[in-house]
């Protein structure tokens, strides 16, 4: 009888613990971040209806089960899908980063998609004919020279030009909401890769910068749209995309990882000198630095004898597979991250370069590079300044008053348009 009782007790105990178990995974599934689309859905689509709706969006336009908005608007009865977009990438994340994208016929639906990434970047009036509403659906990785956020705010150019409404649909800035780093764009660099006067670093959903364009006239001779958001739901400023409990879904092929946005900070501006290795082309794209003629153990030992807050640098050796260095064996560092909020991402492509030139004076990227990559650098920095002021010594110390010297104005001006806390 007792060892009986003991059995009962023990499949009792068992069958609790399994029951707490459920309901915590309960719990942690109810705070899930809900995505503006997720929340869009859970209201019945309301904002669209008896609208002919135009969708901009990209293959990370997915509710929490991964299907396609594309598809979830085309079946929805209470939404009239008329025609699509496609930025950087195509709809449907069919093409590769920088490459020429013309418009077609989306296969699955039958639909028009007009590319932004072609002929034009910005919707002309004759794509917008028979349209009432704009949805913009895109996951952002919250760093300004991505494209997706330059395409935005050419959609409601347009929109406002045309008398049309902009609905745009929120999703987490995967590099959080209180990180800002770098100087805003300048007069004469704005571009497709700097559109607009932000930092480098801007620490805003894309709801919340599309609401900043709008209220400070950001857009092209200050035109304002008519524009609606739809936030998210449990998203707080201090998450980084892992902390979202939602799937990463490559916003771009060299940006596969919910990580991949933090180290394109750290590398991918100086990726465009196209003289050191960013490690694309390899497995760690953004995440390694290095070139055929670096030794990786001396290069680590200095940047690591520097005691950076937050990072540790490893030596290691790659093989590019493909690009402009296919073929070729690499060496230098990898970027391991020991605590993200300690650390300054900007600064550590600088670290890296003062190191560098210290080791290899005479292996200087910005005077190996062609004039083209350098106007590309500049684009990217917002400025000739960040270029400039570096290369006086190559020290980072001299460009980081620069560079720091917008961020706390940024954010007291941007904390108006905040949606979160």
């Amino acid at each position: 009888m007792k060892s009986l009782a003991i059995i009962i007790l023990s499949g009792l105990l068992a069958f609790s613990a399994l029951s707490g178990c459920e309901n915590t995974h309960g719990e942690e599934q109810d705070m899930r971040v809900k995505t503006g689309l997720e929340v869009l859905i859970d209201r019945d689509f309301d904002v669209l209806q008896d609208k002919r709706v135009g969708l901009i969006t990209n293959a990370t336009g997915v509710d929490g089960n991964l299907l396609s908005i594309v598809d979830i608007f085309h079946d929805a009865e209470q939404v009239n899908l008329v025609a699509l977009f496609g930025p950087e990438h195509g709809v449907r994340g069919d093409y590769d980063a920088g490459e020429y994208v013309e418009s077609y016929t989306d296969e699955r639906t039958g639909l028009p998609v007009y590319s932004l990434y072609g002929p034009t970047r910005k919707p002309g009036e004759d794509m917008l004919q028979n349209i009432d509403v704009l949805v913009y659906d895109i996951q952002d990785i919250g760093v300004r020279s991505y494209t997706y956020i330059s395409t935005m705010g050419l959609v409601m150019e347009a929109a406002a030009e045309q008398g049309i409404e902009v609905v745009v649909l929120d999703r987490p800035n995967p590099l959080g909401g209180n990180r800002i780093e770098g100087n805003l764009a300048e007069e004469g660099y704005f571009s497709f890769v700097s559109q607009y006067p932000i930092p480098y670093v801007h620490g805003l959903t894309v709801a919340e910068l599309a609401q900043m364009l709008n209220g400070e006239q950001m857009l092209e001779n200050g035109i304002q749209t008519d524009l609606e958001v739809v936030p998210m739901e449990n998203w707080e400023r201090s998450m980084t995309f892992e902390d979202t409990g939602l799937h990463w879904v490559p916003t771009s092929p060299h940006i596969p990882h919910a990580r991949s946005p933090i180290f394109y900070v750290a590398t991918g501006m100086f990726g465009e000198l196209q003289i050191l290795s960013e490690g694309v082309g390899y497995t760690l794209p953004f995440e390694v630095f290095g070139a055929e003629w670096i030794d990786p153990d001396k290069l680590a030992a200095e940047l690591n004898k520097l005691e950076l807050p937050g990072v540790i640098f490893r030596p290691v050796s790659w093989p590019a597979f493909y690009g402009r260095d296919e073929g070729k064996r690499l060496t230098g560092v990898q970027i391991h991250i020991t605590d993200y909020t300690e650390l300054d991402l900007t600064s550590l492509g600088f670290r890296f370069l003062e190191v560098h030139n210290e080791l290899y004076p005479d292996k200087n990227p910005f005077e190996m590079a062609t004039d083209d990559r350098i106007r590309m650098f500049d684009r990217v920095a917002g400025t000739s300044k960040v270029r400039e002021r570096f290369m006086e010594n190559m020290r980072y110390e001299d460009l980081h008053d620069f560079l720091n010297k917008d961020v706390e104005s940024f954010r007291e001006l941007s904390r108006q348009y905040w949606l979160y806390q």
